[in-house]
């Protein structure tokens, strides 16, 4: 089964893992790789049927395909079909953990992931992180993150935020009120409060938050962020607001902004169009095409080469 039911990438019918293991197996092996057979079959197969590819790959070849893979494949189109194999945490666990090895931190990986799952995934991507790196998710965080914006990432990492749908009016009012007075109402920005807000309540009320705050200080709440804050501690706020208000429109304007202007951030369109191809990629579109007149399709052909624009534009999932 897909993960959601707004993806480009579904379920393929009459599915048979022998034979997808064994074409795969004989598009690499002898002098050179049929990369097209590749790119058919991994982009139209859902993540479960490519687990079942990899169970029957290493029962009929006696090797893994991932490590098959990445000695066939390389660049973008490697790092794209390495992320297709892994079940959604893996690949989340992966992410992080290649966003805060090595000198300097991605944040912008760290945001994207964070503020964009729900409490089980956030769950689930902690387990998956311990067991795959033998590490806890949060030391790893804290090691390479400081002050306030490591209190936002710590706080989403408890994955305590209230997922029930209803509003209290009065605490929104109040909620909108604190803001307020911790922000624009002030000289300098309590931000505690913010956070306060923003990781722990649900959806439903931050949307009447919002609300609140536009009719007492006269600005959308985006608006104050972007005064009163910098850096990554300001683009954390800013995702997660946006995740609440619209989650596939914050997704269009990450892949919008990965590719607008020179040079392509490839580490962000890999990911978005890896981890959301089966969830809600055809509601990405839709926003990307509302809020920037092109379609995704457009911008990906125009940006990218070779197999790897192959894969990409499999995923999108056609030119609409």
């Amino acid at each position: 089964q897909a993960l959601g039911n707004r993806g480009t990438v579904t379920e393929a019918s009459g599915f048979n893992p022998e034979e997808d293991a064994q074409k795969i197996y004989n598009a690499m092996k002898g002098a050179g790789t049929n990369e097209a057979t590749i790119i058919e079959i991994l982009a139209h197969r859902t993540i479960a049927q490519r687990q079942k590819i990899k169970e029957a790959f290493k029962q009929s070849v006696g090797k893994e395909l991932l490590d098959c893979l990445k000695s066939e494949l390389t660049g973008n189109f490697e790092m794209i079909v390495v992320g297709l194999m892994m079940p959604a945490p893996v690949y989340d666990a992966y992410e992080l953990k290649n966003a805060i090895k090595g000198a300097g931190t991605e944040e912008a990986c760290l945001i994207d992931i964070l503020a964009s799952r729900s409490k089980a995934e956030i769950k689930e991507i902690i387990a998956t992180y311990k067991k795959e790196h033998g590490k806890s998710l949060e030391d790893d965080v804290c090691g390479d993150t400081s002050g306030m914006f490591q209190r936002v990432l710590v706080s989403l990492l408890t994955a305590g935020r209230d997922e029930s749908t209803k509003v209290d009016e009065a605490q929104a009012v109040q909620d909108a009120k604190d803001i307020y007075e911790a922000g624009e109402a002030h000289w300098g920005t309590d931000e505690v409060k913010f956070l306060t807000v923003l990781c722990v309540r649900n959806r439903n009320h931050l949307l009447r938050v919002f609300q609140e705050y536009q009719k007492i200080s006269g600005r959308d709440i985006e608006d104050s962020i972007k005064r009163e804050m910098s850096g990554c501690l300001e683009d954390a706020f800013l995702a997660i607001v946006k995740c609440m208000k619209n989650k596939p429109a914050f997704f269009a304007e990450r892949l919008y902004k990965s590719m607008k202007g020179l040079g392509t951030t490839d580490s962000v369109l890999i990911r978005i169009m890896v981890a959301r191809a089966e969830i809600d990629m055809l509601d990405i579109k839709a926003e990307f095409l509302k809020m920037y007149g092109k379609t995704l399709h457009s911008f990906i052909k125009g940006d990218t080469s070779g197999d790897y624009r192959k894969i990409l534009l499999e995923l999108c999932g056609g030119e609409k």
